[in-house]
């Protein structure tokens, strides 16, 4: 697929339609609020793994609901100071996998803690361990539309309680450094990063590589890919319902996190990438509200992005702010 969305000089202006809802910081202060509720519950079971250059723990932490949520922290073998904390996020269909899939940022010298995603973890990697325990309205099959009738209902606001709920359970081991904490993720997890980015005031860096979640109104217009395209296949049987949809998810659109991002951050685009379109990436980078940000971007990529390149790009930025 050669370029298909907007010249880069207009991808460096572009800003999104999307319509901030006006109670926006009301909904997710009292959403973050309940789910403090439930105690955290944080437990680090350490794991016998064949590794020898890192130890690893099972992770489970109170999440959305109080509902278990599972994890990976990877630390270097034989710390013993507090670390640097690096908390990623997976990909769409992904769950935390293997323990040896995790071995790149525990290799730099910092605490990582990987959040396995409620109800995936069965489409790639090495599968995952949490289930989501609650229903929902009829949906289109993927988890695009999973309570997607209303914000209070929608699948991503429990993810993105859990990610919250993720680093503060990270930041409860005694190995980390709760004051050198940064997020990152690629993909669904960029989205993820983006959205704990704008509800988590007093991390260091966060680091979205090619983030989904970005800019629905034309996201779900603009690209025929899963896994925008499951809203509109529930659209095309749901008819009328646009508005609704639409407004349900002006919530967890990375644009409106990103106006609240106080923190440097490094994005990533590719300009022939049709599953996370180049506007939509640009449109939650343009928004972000610290003046500290860059993004990289690979002209002749799709979704794969930079691949390793971009890793590379990140450890380097990481230096300076992690």
């Amino acid at each position: 697929m050669a370029v298909f969305d907007l010249s880069l000089d207009e991808l460096r202006e572009y800003r999104s339609a999307s319509t901030e809802p006006e109670d926006f910081d009301a909904f997710w202060a009292k959403t973050l609020q309940e789910a403090r509720e439930h105690e955290l519950d944080a437990r680090f079971v350490p794991v016998d793994t064949p590794l020898t250059t890192v130890e690893v723990y099972d992770v489970t932490f109170a999440g959305f609901g109080g509902h278990p949520v599972k994890g990976w922290l990877t630390l270097p073998a034989g710390a013993d100071g507090p670390l640097p904390l690096l908390v990623e996020f997976v990909g769409y269909g992904g769950g935390r996998g293997l323990p040896h899939e995790h071995l790149l940022w525990a290799s730099t010298g910092r605490a990582h803690f990987v959040m396995d995603t409620r109800g995936q973890g069965s489409v790639w990697g090495g599968g995952g361990d949490t289930p989501d325990p609650v229903g929902g309205a009829p949906a289109y099959p993927g988890f695009m539309t999973r309570g997607i009738d209303a914000p209070e209902n929608y699948y991503y606001r429990r993810v993105f309680t859990d990610a919250v709920r993720a680093v503060e359970a990270a930041r409860s081991h005694p190995l980390t450094d709760a004051s050198r904490t940064a997020v990152l993720g690629r993909s669904q997890g960029g989205g993820i990063s983006i959205a704990v980015g704008g509800l988590v005031p007093d991390l260091v860096a966060v680091a979205p590589d090619v983030p989904f979640l970005c800019d629905f109104p034309r996201a779900t217009t603009l690209t025929d890919r899963h896994p925008y395209r499951e809203i509109g296949l529930y659209l095309k049987t749901h008819r009328g319902h646009t508005e609704d949809v639409l407004r349900t998810l002006s919530y967890f659109d990375g644009v409106h996190f990103a106006a609240r991002g106080r923190t440097p951050a490094l994005f990533s685009t590719a300009l022939e990438d049709e599953t996370c379109p180049p506007s939509t990436v640009f449109a939650a980078f343009n928004a972000w509200a610290h003046d500290d940000k860059a993004i990289e971007v690979y002209e002749f990529n799709d979704h794969e992005g930079g691949g390793p390149y971009q890793e590379d790009a990140q450890m380097r930025w990481l230096r300076s702010h992690l």
